[in-house]
């Protein structure tokens, strides 16, 4: 059983009622080492990266200055760390925006309280042997596309780049390949045609001759043209409970980010990736700093959301989604994210 920290006048109690208490059943941050709030985030790919300011903030100790005990968890897949964090198995999840979105219409509330990207940072790529045949979204009918899994933010991507092109999800076959190399198997062996995927894959497909890009989300100008608008994407999402009962721990959560996401555009890509963990290079140093350089305009550096862009995943999400679509009118996006957090954090 965890032990949970309540703070007030109330602790010494707090503290053992907490222990008969299932930890799923939580609602309050744990304490880890030291009498520091435990924090477990669950990432949609530590190696991604689209997600490289988790594990950065790791790295550059900013969750240790804040008094936090930070676990990071890798996932592949942004649909199963959303349903890691819903059965609360985890306190947080650094992924994609659009699942707050997707959750509100299931009855769920998820926050977004870090928003570190107001463009995806993803690619859609075709492999070589199918660049005649898939020139745009249109092509896509019968065709094989690669996502991380089903009801992830690829998934959800994808499907949004097939109803614009009039493609309905029912018309082409999404393939769960997970990333990197995963991703790159399957389409070496035929067993996608194309798909959505992020750096380093990209870049590793790319130098080797084995896909080109068809439409790239990792700048602003290629996400509008893709999806009509800004589509945030990173994030740092929370359960609303958590949120509500542990403003001083989010409060740490966001100071940390925003140092990272302040450093992130102080620092050269070379900067950055010396920083990251060596495995994330795959042995290739070279091929890591591109992929950092080709994805970090990414990255904001206050942490802030962008309203026109929360208002833009919902039409998204809403040209496709059978759980969004008939509940559009009812989505209240002022749940889905708050600015409170960021807005405090040291601004120096």
């Amino acid at each position: 059983m965890r032990i949970r920290r309540i703070a007030g006048a109330v602790a010494a109690l707090a503290l053992v009622a907490g222990a008969t208490t299932a930890c799923q059943d939580s609602r309050v941050a744990e304490t880890g080492a030291g009498g520091k709030p435990k924090v477990t985030i669950i990432v949609g790919g530590l190696e991604k990266v689209i997600y490289l300011p988790a594990m950065l903030t790791q790295q550059l100790g900013n969750f240790a200055a804040q008094g936090l005990d930070v676990e990071l968890q890798g996932e592949q897949s942004g649909a199963t760390a959303e349903t890691s964090l819903v059965a609360k198995q985890v306190d947080g999840v650094v992924g994609f925006y659009d699942h707050t979105v997707d959750l509100q219409a299931k009855d769920q509330c998820i926050q977004s309280v870090v928003q570190m990207a107001n463009i995806p940072g993803e690619a859609e790529v075709v492999g070589t042997a199918s660049a005649n045949s898939i020139t745009s979204a249109a092509d896509f009918k019968g065709k094989k596309l690669g996502v991380t899994s089903l009801g992830s933010s690829t998934d959800f991507l994808t499907k949004a780049l097939a109803a614009k092109a009039g493609v309905g999800a029912d018309q082409y076959t999404p393939v769960k390949v997970g990333a990197g190399q995963t991703f790159i198997a399957s389409l070496d062996n035929g067993g996608i045609d194309a798909g959505m995927t992020t750096d380093p894959t990209i870049a590793q497909l790319t130098n080797t001759g084995k896909a080109k890009v068809l439409y790239d989300m990792r700048t602003v100008e290629g996400t509008k043209a893709a999806l009509g608008g800004l589509y945030p994407a990173t994030s740092l999402y929370l359960n609303c409970d958590f949120v509500q009962r542990n403003h001083d721990v989010v409060q740490k959560l966001a100071n940390a980010f925003v140092a990272t996401l302040k450093w992130i555009s102080q620092h050269s890509p070379e900067e950055i990736a010396a920083k990251m963990p060596a495995s994330y290079s795959g042995g290739d140093q070279a091929l890591y700093v591109e992929s950092i350089k080709n994805s970090i305009g990414m990255f904001n550096t206050d942490g802030r959301m962008d309203p026109s862009g929360a208002k833009n995943v919902l039409e998204v999400l809403s040209s496709f989604s059978t759980n969004v679509k008939p509940r559009k009118d009812s989505i209240d996006l002022s749940k889905t994210y708050t600015t409170e957090f960021v807005d405090a954090a040291p601004k120096g």
